[in-house]
């Protein structure tokens, strides 16, 4: 099966190896693999719920896949799952994304954060963490790394930079991926910095802090840019004011961070319910101090939450499944991603979020066929 560029989902997934003894092979590995993204596709969030679809809809199956066996029952899908290297699903995963994704081009915010598939997790293992690299502007997902638990993260992250083409983008990360050898990381790939700094950079976190309170005191001593934005929404007021600095002497070892050239303060000041409450976040970058351009890369970042995260959990059921064996869990994981990202590649606007256009492609050929670039 192709996806809209033309693209033989059966291409990508041939690079996978069939960790199945020959001799017992009934379904063929890439069949089993695009039956199993049909299925994610139309709605199905679990093994059973993708047999059962697939068995219902084995006719039109039929008309690109051989199934000279019928469909695989439902624990055959997940001891495979279960078996198959995620290395090589990832892998095959980011192919699939470069071939098909539209240019990031210049300035392109790329966020990096990660999300806990909270009921994967067994009596001896951990739930599933997943570190992924989302395109906040085309909002699609480029890649993505396992992680034992949230704290390995700093471990994740560089072997996921190491893994895509950044060349002039804009990477992002939350506090916890605030790290020099992070930091070098992106700037390797050709990439600049935005980086959360928190209490986990406690003596860093602690001169910003104390810069922008004596900043407070005379702020027209300071060379500084600013920029402003207002929000109202479901009562809701809010207003968020950026101020970029370049006087990177006055921070906690500056030099430690490559290519370092401006840090942020956004201070964000929220009116609901009659009720004023005011929050500073600090950041440091290896962009200019150009305040409107760092909020709205700072702004942007926060999509991964809206955009891939509350969709995984909501749209995907991400948070209720429990596959537990083996690497099922990851590998399904991944499948979900590459549905998210077929239809967001759709290029004709539909109404609807995310789970009505899975109920659309379950009921209607022409649009599954569509999204999949058969049609």
């Amino acid at each position: 099966m192709e996806t809209g560029s033309k693209l033989r989902l059966a291409d990508v997934f041939v690079s996978i190896s069939d960790p199945r003894q020959a001799g017992k092979v009934e379904h063929d590995l890439v069949e089993l693999l695009v039956v199993a993204v049909n299925g994610v596709l139309v709605g199905a969030d679990t093994f059973v719920e993708i047999e059962l679809w697939a068995q219902e809809r084995l006719d039109w199956l039929r008309r690109y896949l051989r199934l000279a066996n019928g469909i695989p029952s439902h624990d055959t899908f997940g001891r495979l799952f279960g078996l198959i290297d995620p290395g090589e699903f990832e892998a095959a995963f980011r192919s699939w994304v470069s071939a098909i994704a539209p240019s990031l081009g210049a300035d392109a915010v790329v966020a990096i954060d990660g999300k806990t598939s909270r009921r994967s997790g067994k009596v001896d293992a951990t739930p599933l963490h997943l570190v992924s690299a989302f395109a906040a502007g085309a909002g699609l997902i480029l890649g993505q790394r396992a992680t034992a638990q949230k704290s390995n993260e700093k471990t994740a992250i560089p072997a996921l930079l190491a893994t895509l083409a950044l060349e002039g983008c804009i990477v992002t990360i939350d506090a916890m991926g605030t790290q020099a050898n992070i930091a070098q990381a992106i700037r390797d790939r050709g990439a600049d910095y935005v980086l959360a700094v928190k209490d986990n950079q406690l003596i860093l976190a602690d001169s910003l802090r104390d810069f922008f309170a004596l900043f407070r005191t005379a702020p027209q001593r300071t060379p500084h840019t600013t920029a402003e934005t207002v929000e109202k929404d479901h009562g809701r007021h809010e207003i968020r004011r950026c101020f970029a600095f370049d006087q990177l002497d006055c921070l906690a070892r500056p030099e430690q961070w490559p290519d370092l050239k401006s840090f942020a303060v956004i201070e964000s000041e929220r009116c609901v319910a009659g009720k004023t409450s005011i929050e500073h976040r600090f950041y440091i970058s290896s962009l200019p101090p150009d305040a409107g351009r760092l909020s709205q890369t700072v702004r942007a970042h926060w999509s991964v939450e809206n955009r891939l995260h509350w969709c995984m959990d909501v749209a995907f059921a991400d948070d209720q499944m429990r596959a537990r064996t083996g690497h099922a869990a990851h590998n399904l994981a991944i499948l979900k991603h590459i549905t998210l990202n077929l239809i967001r590649l759709d290029p004709i606007k539909r109404k609807g979020g995310i789970r009505a256009r899975r109920f659309i492609a379950a009921t209607s050929d022409r649009y599954r066929e569509h999204l999949l670039g058969l049609a």
